[in-house]
């Protein structure tokens, strides 16, 4: 079985979003029943309502409602109409000219070429300002208009009008053709920032790095290919390796157990079951696992599902070290089931939880104390949302092919340097010390322990909570300005259900059924209460009288 994930990016190439999914059919029998007050509601709509109605917006509505109630953002339904992108998606494979795009200045713009793509083969080059697809103006066009001309059939031709610096307008024919994209990426273009990556970062010690962006179906085999490359390049046996599962989301299970099946010669790589499904166990064996060298593996808050399989199973098995921070939580497995009805439209739906190799559940409910992979005690470093935009900049310039690039070194210290990215420069120092003493040390990290992890989480929970009520205040800002404008006798629905002065804390909720029997007696405990029930579903009725 697969487990897939749906992609998100405004551009030709994709990008996974974070939902480790399995693809399926469905063979369960619907309960008819359940369905007739939908029907019968839905005739009265067509026979009575003052307007036209459009049927399938109540039919999208009513989905969307019976999934809102599951209070499970990764449960959704796609419709036929959006079928056909959900599959390019799931897959990271497309039919197109292969770049990667985006508006700059209010233009259809070409921010790199991809690797081999018939946008490469064709010259286009990054930064090339795309003002017309096929003779017609790009001006005005959104980003997804402008990608839907360049997307078509295999073998069909495209011709784009590009503006280049320099003043130069060009007419570039591009042949259609099937695009993969290829998730395994190194720190740097090879030959001055054309062509593929370069993956050997340290060539005295032999110590390579590779960066996986999300698991498509094939990344285990270009995982491999890429570890292979780095192994050639060094002309022998790797010194250590570096990856980098940052701000991975998700993607193929099966391809995270391979991974780690690479590293493993033995051990529980993870396990997963659901209520409708048996537990299930994947292991790693011996046949196929590489070489052992030193391994540090990094790791941030948008490292997720696949991403924490992987950094679960190298830590719990004691392959490799985790440097970085706390990973994101998301613990679920959904499976994506064709709608019976043979009309199209697919339900991804959330079936089963996975737990790492110890048996813990990295799931991140609101209650949650503890979630996630946490980075080897010792290795927690985290970055400023400085450092971290720092970072992402250097790592967007490495990834542009240009014939304009940076002269290759083969210096690490100053590749690391360019890179702008103090974890990356931790695990570095970390795989040479391992190379030159045989001991995985953190060395040159910021002394820390476990309880800095918890630390940071009330922090990050705590300024979130403030953002939260910085824009309460601002909210009531904006309600008294606009109450000064009415008249005094304006009526307005303020959902009160009892004067605010009333002291409630302390007193108790008496909760009966629709036949006034007593169900229960709370006590209320807090000063909160009628917040919280104002979203409960609950009417105030005529209140009662109270003693003086």
């Amino acid at each position: 079985m697969k487990w897939t994930t749906p992609l998100l990016l405004s551009t030709l190439a994709v990008a996974v979003v974070g939902s480790t999914i399995a693809v399926a059919t469905s063979g369960s029998e619907d309960d008819y029943a359940f369905f007739d007050p939908i029907i019968d509601i839905r005739s009265m709509l067509g026979r009575f309502y003052v307007e036209d109605i459009d049927d399938e917006e109540l039919q999208a509505g009513a989905i969307r409602g019976m999934l809102e109630t599951l209070n499970d953002p990764y449960t959704v339904y796609v419709p036929p109409q959006d079928t056909d992108d959900f599959t390019k998606d799931l897959t990271g494979e497309y039919v197109g000219i292969g770049a990667e795009v985006g508006m700059r200045d209010g233009w259809f713009t070409i921010l790199t070429p991809l690797d081999d793509s018939p946008a490469w083969r064709a010259g286009v080059m990054a930064d090339d300002r795309v003002v017309a697809i096929d003779g017609m103006s790009t001006e005005g066009l959104s980003t997804d208009e402008c990608i839907d001309q360049l997307l078509g059939e295999p073998g069909t031709e495209v011709v784009i009008t590009v503006e280049r610096a320099g003043g130069d307008t060009l007419d570039i024919a591009i042949v259609r053709s099937p695009i993969h994209v290829n998730p395994v990426k190194g720190f740097a273009r090879a030959e001055g920032g054309e062509g593929g990556w370069r993956y050997l970062l340290d060539q005295p010690r032999g110590i390579a790095y590779v960066r996986l962006a999300q698991f498509t179906p094939d990344c285990a085999a270009e995982l491999a290919q890429a570890i292979e490359t780095a192994r050639r390049s060094n002309g022998g046996p790797l010194g250590g390796l570096i990856l980098d599962l940052r701000f991975n989301p998700g993607g193929v299970l099966s391809q995270a157990v391979e991974i780690a099946d690479l590293f493993l010669d033995e051990g529980v790589v993870v396990s997963t079951e659901g209520r409708s499904t048996s537990r299930r166990v994947e292991r790693a064996g011996s046949e196929g696992t590489l070489p052992p060298f030193p391994m540090v593996v990094l790791v941030n808050g948008q490292s997720a599902s696949a991403s924490e399989i992987l950094a679960g199973a190298l830590s719990e098995n004691n392959r490799a070290a985790v440097l970085g921070t706390r990973t994101f939580g998301k613990g679920l497995v959904q499976t994506v089931r064709s709608l019976p009805g043979g009309e199209g439209g697919v339900l991804k739906i959330t079936e089963q939880r996975y737990a790492l190799a110890s048996g813990r559940v990295i799931q991140r409910d609101d209650d949650s104390a503890v979630w996630g992979v946490d980075p080897t005690p010792g290795y927690y470093l985290p970055l400023t949302n400085e450092q971290t935009s720092a970072m992402l900049a250097a790592r967007r310039q490495q990834e542009i092919i240009s014939a304009k690039g940076d002269a290759p070194t083969t210096d690490a210290d100053e590749l690391v340097s360019r890179l702008d990215d103090p974890q990356l420069e931790a695990g570095l120092r970390v795989i040479r010390h391992a190379a030159d003493t045989g001991q995985l040390e953190p060395v040159g990290i910021p002394e820390n322990n476990p309880a800095d992890l918890a630390a940071d989480a009330v922090t990050s929970a705590r300024a979130q909570r403030d953002r939260l009520l910085r824009e309460l205040v601002r909210v009531d800002r904006r309600i008294a300005a606009a109450e000064s404008s009415l008249p005094a006798d304006a009526d307005i629905d303020d959902r009160d259900l009892w004067d605010d002065e009333a002291p409630v804390q302390g007193g108790t909720v008496t909760v009966t059924d629709a036949d006034g029997n007593t169900v229960a007696v709370l006590t209320v405990t807090g000063p909160d209460l009628e917040r919280w029930l104002i979203d409960a579903g609950v009417e105030a009725q005529e209140p009662a009288e109270t003693e003086n």
